[in-house]
């Protein structure tokens, strides 16, 4: 396919999203799952062998229901959000 794709910097935030997602459902399995990705898919751009798609952040966006540029950014997650309870020490003194 040769449409438009993610720059490196928002496929590493995109990649971050999905690390912490994988903290909040449990497994790489439960979340390629609820992607509706194959898992080979979540497992190879893990390791770097296969690029973020666009369709892949969309689909991290829609799960979280966030704004794509949220997880394309780095604004999700928030930095220091608990991925099992999803509590933010943002803002804490």
């Amino acid at each position: 396919m040769n449409g438009p794709k993610l720059t490196a910097e928002e496929q590493a935030h995109t990649l971050a999203a999905l690390r912490y997602l994988r903290g909040r459902v449990g497994t790489w399995r439960l979340l390629a799952k609820a992607l509706g990705f194959e898992l080979t898919t979540l497992r190879n751009v893990r390791k770097g062998l296969k690029a973020v798609s666009i369709s892949m952040a969309y689909r991290v966006s829609r799960l979280v229901g966030v704004h794509f540029d949220d997880v394309t950014s780095g604004r999700y997650p928030v930095k220091g959000m608990c991925p099992h309870c999803g509590r933010s020490d943002r803002g804490a003194t």
